[in-house]
């Protein structure tokens, strides 16, 4: 039995993980989904839920589940949500969250590559880190359509940033998200370490179910958790 190699890289999703939600997401699918006329009372509530459950993955394919394959339908919800969500981050309506940029901050400065991923499109995804200004704390930050288009559950982000980086072993990398999405995606492309934190969208019973090596409060536990103070 080989001793796992020590970790290189750090892959931190986004909304819920680092930077702080505060329902942002569902107002942006709420008025997706008024714009494209569904109002029914009932429907958006389980539109709505099904948000909830999928929360990490990518917009365009939960889109493409409540509008029942219809792609047309999904591609036109995708950008209202996008333009929806891009004038809430516009009102102030992001912030990172408690201890989040510092933690970012102090993994590059011990020499760990740090890639945020995320469900969102590149200009969103971009909108966001221009607004918080943490385009100098990450060293890449990737989108679904970055990694070949599959978001989460499927490992394809995790993947690009190890190869990007040269990483000798998937091993070398940790992969750090608030969602079971994100903890499936860490899982499958083989990282060393697949964290879920408590300061998102899932709560620990529903990141336990999911695969996983560790649970914590938020990421400002991951130096302790990876021998960097």
């Amino acid at each position: 039995m080989t001793t796992a190699p020590p970790i290189r890289l750090v892959c931190l999703d986004m909304a819920g993980t680092t930077v702080a939600d505060g329902g942002t997401v569902e107002t942006a699918f709420a008025r997706a989904m008024d714009a494209m006329g569904v109002r029914d009372p009932d429907r958006l509530a389980a539109a709505l839920a099904h948000v909830r459950v999928t929360m990490g993955q990518s917009k365009i394919t939960v889109f493409r589940h409540l509008f029942a394959g219809d792609e047309d339908a999904a591609a036109a919800a995708n950008r209202a949500f996008e333009r929806s969500y891009d004038a809430l981050v516009d009102t102030g309506r992001v912030e990172g969250l408690p201890g989040a940029a510092e933690t970012l901050a102090g993994l590059r400065e011990r020499g760990l590559g740090v890639c945020l991923t995320t469900g969102f499109a590149p200009g969103t995804r971009d909108r966001i880190l221009d607004a918080l200004g943490w385009w100098s704390l990450v060293d890449l930050a990737l989108s679904p359509v970055d990694a070949g288009g599959r978001g989460r559950p499927y490992p394809d982000m995790n993947l690009t940033a190890a190869l990007h980086f040269g990483l000798d072993d998937v091993r070398e990398s940790a992969v750090v998200g608030d969602t079971s999405n994100d903890l499936l995606a860490g899982w499958r492309a083989g990282a060393g370490l697949v964290v879920g934190v408590l300061s998102g969208a899932h709560d620990r019973a529903t990141l336990e179910a999911a695969p996983h090596t560790h649970v914590l409060a938020d990421v400002t536990g991951l130096p302790a958790l990876l021998g960097r103070p």
